[in-house]
């Protein structure tokens, strides 16, 4: 596999110093959107394959198990979860996983998905294929309009042991997207205004999303690790969208399907918070050797400069989100314990990424050079299941009269 040698990281400090030298003629902050939602133009205009938020942590009920989970397609209002509540057939849903310690995926998890058929009680069917386990297939949960939404099916495989879980969920992610914005806006005026955080809504309340969640043995990740990963695991989500169809030719071997990338999404907020938006289509069709190459360092310590952030903790950000590329990176050997997928101390973002992780007000605290800062929202409006797939449930209509729940 592909190691980051010496000279790449040469250059990417290189970038770094040179674009700190030069931070008098930085351009101003980006646009913001939410977490990776919508995160760049194509992504925005292929809501299917638009990735939402990547998960990955221990089961807290067994540290021998690892769960991966992404969003896609987010902002689904509970009226309307049957309408959009459709995994797309033509998109590929990927898990990539590192695990050499370079910055290029070496092992994946794909999921595809059957055609939305039938009635709306008729659930999708997922076939889960990977380049470390035979695949299998299992049927996705479909969504309803009740009051109460429905049981989420998990499918466990009797092959490999990994159990799987498709469906509309409350949507995970906790963030005040118009408090950031507004935030940004008064620092590209000069004058960072941190007092747009006393808002405090959350603007993923009552929405749902489409989630993925992969429940996986450690045993058979452990096998995997080699070089310089030193137990730990890199995962990035990455979506596609169906290209060109495979053929079957008599007396030839078949051609497989071609996918053209559409998102990526590992670190939260790189994309949307640290990348100009000229770049961010860009930027979700590279890699994780053109982040760990520097291609986009220059923009990202462009953005820190601008936020104030020094050169201590540019290069900390910088460590977490260019120099290995940019994937969660989980410590196996770290314990993973609490509710809601776990809420120990220590143990949280970012070493990978839990649930219950306030991922904005961590990477706020470090923009911010260590000093608290943060949007004030602080937890899910959603209790987390206690057990996988463990999202919480899906937002459903309200009855008359009742709060709808959102905090626009």
């Amino acid at each position: 596999m592909l190691q980051l040698d010496l000279r790449v990281r040469r250059t990417v400090i290189v970038a770094l110093a040179v674009c700190l030298s030069a931070a008098a003629w930085f351009a101003p902050l980006p646009r913001i959107n939410a977490a990776d939602h919508g995160d760049a133009p194509l992504a925005s205009l292929d809501r299917s394959a638009d990735i939402g938020d990547t998960y990955v942590f221990r089961d807290p009920n067994d540290n021998n198990r690892i769960v991966l989970i992404q969003t896609v397609q987010g902002f689904i209002a509970p009226q309307e979860a049957v309408n959009f509540g459709i995994f797309d057939s033509n998109v590929r849903y990927r898990f990539e996983l590192e695990t050499t310690g370079d910055p290029l995926f070496d092992y994946f998890i794909d999921v595809t998905f059957s055609p939305k058929t039938g009635t709306p009680a008729t659930p999708q069917s997922a076939f889960v294929t990977s380049n470390f386990f035979t695949g299998f297939s299992a049927p996705a949960t479909a969504a309803n309009l009740a009051p109460t939404p429905p049981a989420p099916t998990v499918t466990t495989d009797p092959g490999t042991g990994i159990s799987f879980y498709a469906g509309v969920s409350d949507d995970p992610f906790f963030f005040d997207i118009p408090a950031f914005a507004r935030f940004v806006a008064s620092v590209n005026a000069g004058a960072p205004d941190p007092s747009f955080f006393n808002r405090a809504r959350d603007s993923f309340a009552g929405y749902n999303t489409l989630t993925i969640a992969v429940s996986v043995p450690v045993a058979r990740i452990q096998p995997l690790l080699s070089g310089a990963a030193n137990n730990s695991l890199g995962v990035n989500a990455r979506t596609a969208r169906l290209s060109a169809a495979g053929t079957r030719i008599p007396g030839r071997f078949p051609t497989p399907p071609t996918y053209t990338n559409v998102d990526r999404a590992g670190i939260p907020a790189v994309n949307v918070a640290l990348i100009p938006f000229p770049r961010k289509n860009e930027f979700n069709l590279a890699t994780g050797l053109d982040d760990a190459r520097g291609v986009f360092a220059g923009d990202i310590v462009a953005t820190l400069t601008r936020f104030g952030t020094n050169a201590t903790n540019i290069g900390i950000l910088a460590s977490v989100a260019v120099v290995q590329g940019d994937f969660l990176r989980l410590n196996l050997g770290l314990a993973n314990t609490g509710p809601g997928g776990g809420n120990n101390a220590g143990a949280g973002f970012p070493n990978g990424r839990r649930l219950v992780d306030d991922v904005i007000d961590t990477i706020l605290f470090f923009i911010a050079n260590q000093n608290a800062l943060g949007d004030n929202v602080n937890a899910n409006d959603v209790a987390f299941r206690d057990t996988f797939p463990f999202v919480g449930a899906a937002q459903q209509p309200r009855d008359s009269g009742v709060d709808d729940n959102t905090r626009n």
